[in-house]
């Protein structure tokens, strides 16, 4: 078995903000040469996120309205966290309501995806550098 691994940096200019990394792990998988296996991605901060969904500017624009409502950032003293000098509680809540990683499978050297799912890095707490690690293991 072989294992493959490649980090993805992104530094996000809004708030909260989704991008689509598909080419980036399809290209991952490519300069891999693994075949069959599986490929994870996972977002290695704790206020961002690593989703497989639609890439449809109206649904994302729906994500942005939901999360909000639901882990709104104001007021700031809404969580107890931002009480350690953060203001960032609600981008963990974000993150948990919307995952860590995705796992998809590989099959004869391509990303088996089900129709128009594509892989999104959510951020939820941007304007500084973070990574996704893109760890890929098969034959």
């Amino acid at each position: 078995m072989k294992s493959y691994h490649k980090e993805l940096w992104l530094e996000i200019p809004a708030r909260m903000d989704f991008v689509n990394i598909t080419g980036e792990v399809e290209r991952a998988l490519e300069e891999s040469g693994i075949k069959e296996g599986l490929c994870l991605i996972n977002a290695m901060h704790i206020t961002a996120s690593v989703f497989i969904n639609d890439d449809e500017p109206g649904l994302h624009q729906d994500y942005k309205k939901w999360l909000e409502e639901l882990a709104p950032h104001e007021p700031l003293s809404r969580y107890q966290h931002n009480r350690t000098g953060e203001d960032n509680g609600d981008a963990h809540h974000k993150r948990q309501i919307m995952g860590r990683e995705v796992v998809v499978a590989v099959t004869r050297g391509r990303l088996h995806f089900g129709t128009w799912e594509q892989i999104f890095y959510g951020e939820f707490d941007g304007k500084r550098k973070k990574r996704v690690l893109i760890k890929i293991i098969g034959e």
